[in-house]
């Protein structure tokens, strides 16, 4: 690629991962609005460091590549590693970009443990969670107030990926010696009234501008359109929803947020994660509009709105 001058980047993951249908369409809806000043850029495709005093970002060629204004972060935080792509948007913060989202904010949700810290500090509802530092997993599941049925999940996981239900105790402590423990779990009470089923709302500067209730294809625990769950447009229908959704967001520190909520009954709701790079599908035809505006207001230096 030959660097440009662009005001506004789009960064995504490393070649030769796929761009998500979402991250594409955000592209197009972009290179519409800014033609040459848009740009998108893979994590791979840069080196950075320091020379003469000052910070710098090249090419693999060594060509100098100016900072952008903008950057749309479109690498999953799961996925994201603290000494490479964290290093790079730590770089790009410091040389002047402003990253939607904050590096901060995607660190915090890269984390399940360190969101329900957040969460649960501004008073959110959060289900019941434990998890542990460098405590034997065999021991912390056998730990008093760890009830079953529960939710097993990595800390850092994201996509639905390894997480399942842990029917009872008994089969926890069985299983324990089997489970991943490249980073530690997070087990989580089930709330069983939204088994199979939750409430995803994309939130962008402070305002609800799509929602969808997700169901699992199966009956079974995760409802993740990545895992073959379905689901129904329902933009408006549950205000309590989206009000607690924008609560959620701002107290993450996200300008774009994709708030995961569960039905802890017919009329609340209890947070099950928030995501600071959420995808959307086609029929969300809000979402990218509101985004751009987003990218707009932070070209213009105004930073983020109120919500309505």
């Amino acid at each position: 690629m030959t660097p440009t001058s662009a005001d506004v980047w789009l960064l995504a993951r490393e070649h030769p991962a796929a761009l998500r249908r979402s991250t594409d369409e955000l592209a197009d809806a972009l290179r519409a609005v800014y033609g040459d000043r848009f740009a998108v850029w893979r994590t791979d495709e840069l080196v950075l460091g320091v020379r003469g005093g000052r910070l710098v970002l090249r090419t693999l060629g060594g060509a100098d590549v100016p900072v952008p204004k903008v950057v749309c972060v479109r690498q999953l935080p799961g996925s994201m590693h603290h000494d490479r792509e964290v290093s790079l948007l730590r770089h790009l913060e410091r040389m002047g970009a402003a990253l939607l989202n904050p590096l901060d904010a995607h660190l915090v949700c890269r984390n399940k443990l360190w969101q329900l810290q957040e969460l649960a500090l501004a008073g959110l509802p959060v289900p019941d969670s434990l998890s542990y530092a460098t405590a034997p997993l065999e021991g912390v599941v056998r730990t008093p107030g760890l009830d079953a049925p529960c939710v097993v999940k990595p800390v850092t996981g994201y996509q639905g990926r390894s997480v399942f239900l842990a029917s009872d105790a008994r089969l926890l402590r069985e299983m324990a010696g089997a489970l991943a423990q490249d980073v530690p779990l997070l087990f989580q009470e089930h709330v069983a009234s939204s088994h199979g089923r939750d409430l995803r709302i994309v939130v962008v500067d402070g305002e609800p501008v799509a929602a969808e209730v997700r169901t699992s294809c199966d009956g079974g625990l995760a409802s993740n359109l990545a895992r073959g769950g379905s689901a129904t447009l329902c933009a408006g229908r549950y205000p309590q929803a989206e009000a607690l959704a924008v609560r959620a967001a701002r107290t993450m520190g996200l300008a774009v947020a994709g708030v995961d909520l569960l039905f802890a009954s017919a009329d609340t709701y209890t947070i099950c994660e928030v995501n600071a790079v959420p995808g959307w599908r086609p029929e969300m035809t809000a979402v990218v509009p509101a985004i751009a505006a987003c990218v707009a207001r932070r070209l213009d230096g105004r930073g983020d709105r109120e919500p309505l």
